[in-house]
């Protein structure tokens, strides 16, 4: 089992955190992992991505090349990395963007940055709600790992807030 994740948005969205915990959830879980992250020279606001790989072997090469998953909460990150993904891969997008015409691809439209803002009521939550999303795609990572990666690296005080909203990300992706 090899897994390659991209998280993409904008800079201020947490995707590079959210990376990070994916990581952590992962080794948690006894598997294999490797985080990387770019982000533009405007930061805030700018283009922002955080590659995760996730194996049960060891990992040779530290970038996600083509990826399983890629997952975009802006138009533009969508845009750019939408034709580097694998056929066959899962493409989970926040539900405001606007994916065209994809073969071969499952695609999710998720309602991310609206439970973010409404549901949550605090947009700075978007990303743990992403790794709610994401984790019911990868049974092989132990959810308690990641709530665990959660309390550790998010700010004190939050920690509630958080998981609150790891599990609100939970309820919007169901599989089977």
């Amino acid at each position: 089992m090899k897994m390659e994740i991209r998280l993409s948005g904008s800079g201020g969205q947490g995707l590079i955190l959210a990376g990070i915990i994916l990581a952590e959830g992962a080794i948690g879980s006894n598997l294999n992992a490797i985080q990387s992250q770019s982000y533009g020279p405007e930061a805030r606001g700018g283009a922002s991505k955080a590659e995760v790989i996730i194996s049960d072997k060891n990992i040779n090469f530290p970038k996600v090349i083509k990826s399983d998953i890629l997952i975009s909460l802006t138009q533009k990150s969508f845009n750019e990395y939408a034709e580097n993904i694998k056929e066959g891969s899962i493409v989970i997008v926040d539900s405001s963007i606007d994916v065209g015409e994809l073969e071969n691809i499952i695609i999710h439209k998720v309602p991310i940055l609206k439970t973010a803002n409404e549901v949550i009521k605090k947009s700075m939550t978007a990303n743990i709600i992403t790794l709610g999303v994401v984790s019911n795609l990868l049974p092989q990572i132990n959810s308690e790992c990641i709530k665990f990666a959660i309390l550790n690296r998010v700010p004190k005080g939050s920690e509630d807030l958080n998981i609150k909203a790891f599990e609100e990300g939970k309820k919007l992706l169901q599989v089977s």
